[in-house]
């Protein structure tokens, strides 16, 4: 059984920017809430680092709205919303240029709250929260990495574990033409994963996260406690422009609906699109 742990405290914190700009428009700020809190782990700190353009708040209606509508959301699912104004500036030929970095709000912060956590999700790709990463381990945190496109090579490789946002069951909705689809991991539904094995026959096995269990490094799902399955795919159903010759490769993230085999006992993946390319 997976080790439970009540008093395992975590912190969470959100480079909304960055996570916004680079495939999370319409992230599940509750879903990352419940991945960061597995193992029935205890928030501690929930902060999510958004920007405000202050002047178009102003003239525009609709800007201003939906921010006020996106922050209380947040604080709904119980995140701290911490508001960087955009700074307007002007370079040496005249033009204009805004910009609103809250890095280092976010890492002073968490270097700052570590002290009580256990486990620190930092959710962005920008490279340049490599340091923070190594501090808050030094200071004996587990330091987790969410992001999901653009992500730096360092910051993955940094951290003790990184994820991609596709892969987190619901944290990105998936496309679908249908108005009610089937649940994650169900017969009919749509979900991502990666190829993890590919005969020189013409097919392989994507795997995909259907649970968020606690044991996310048992990769292997003929492991009873694994939360992963694999699903077989034919070579000639892989996108246009994917080289079979290049898989398996964590690094190519697919997006496949989930069908019964021929032989009803199993499941294949069909109508495969390539969704990200770490």
């Amino acid at each position: 059984m997976p080790f439970r742990r009540s008093n395992f405290k975590v912190g969470v914190y959100v480079d909304s920017a960055n996570i916004y700009r680079n495939g999370g428009q319409k992230m599940k700020y509750d879903v990352l809430r419940v991945f960061a809190c597995r193992d029935d782990a205890e928030p501690i700190r929930l902060n999510a680092y958004v920007t405000c353009d202050a002047i178009r708040a102003k003239r525009d209606d609709s800007y201003r709205d939906g921010n006020t509508g996106f922050h209380s959301a947040l604080r709904d699912f119980g995140y701290k919303v911490i508001v960087k104004e955009v700074i307007w500036y002007h370079d040496e030929t005249g033009s204009k240029y805004g910009k609103a970095n809250a890095d280092l709000d976010l890492a002073v912060d968490a270097l700052l709250q570590s002290e009580n956590l256990d486990r620190v999700l930092i959710a962005s790709g920008d490279g340049d929260f490599v340091k923070v990463v190594r501090a808050l381990q030094n200071k004996g945190c587990r330091v987790e990495v969410v992001a999901l496109d653009n992500v730096s090579k360092r910051l993955r490789e940094e951290a003790d574990m990184f994820m991609s946002g596709y892969l987190i069951p619901n944290l990105i909705p998936v496309e679908s033409t249908q108005d009610l689809r089937a649940p994650w991991g169900a017969t009919g539904s749509r979900v991502r994963g990666h190829c993890r094995y590919r005969s020189d026959q013409g097919f392989g096995f994507f795997s995909f996260l259907k649970t968020l269990e606690s044991s996310l490094w048992l990769k292997d799902d003929r492991v009873s406690d694994s939360p992963y399955e694999t699903v077989f795919f034919r070579d000639k159903d892989l996108p246009e422009g994917v080289d079979p010759a290049s898989l398996p490769s964590r690094d190519y993230i697919f997006e496949f609906e989930l069908a019964k085999s021929k032989s009803g006992d199993k499941q294949q993946a069909v109508e495969i699109k390539l969704v990200s390319t770490l």
